[in-house]
Formats: C-alpha cells, structure tokens, sequence
C-alpha cells in the first residue's frame, strides 16, 4: 500500500492525496488542498493517527 500525491485539474486547489493498494486499486482520495506542502502534512496525519482509530458502523 503507498500513498500518492497528485496534481489534479483544479487551478485554485490542484494538490490531492490518495491511497493505492499493491494491486493498484484506488482505497481512498482526499480532500483538494491548495499546497503540496497541506497533501504531505495531511498524509503524515493520517500515517500517525490511522493505527488507533476506530471502525464505527452506522448501517
């Protein structure tokens, strides 16, 4: 699994993040940010806080 930062089509938030399994299956995209430097800060976020986060099932 790897994260991946892209450059998008947007003129005014063109930097977005996401998720790739080892498969190449897209898992999860981000939100747009305005700078690659807010992608990178929010994947080092999500590196740290993903362990303990919870599973809440609202079905």
């Amino acid at each position: 699994m790897k994260f991946q930062i892209v450059r998008g089509k947007s003129l005014t938030q063109p930097y977005f993040w996401r998720i790739v399994a080892s498969n190449g299956q897209t898992l999860a995209v981000s939100e747009n940010y305005v700078a690659k430097a807010s992608a990178t800060s929010a994947i080092e976020s999500v590196v740290k806080n993903a362990a303990g986060a919870k599973v809440e099932d609202l079905t």
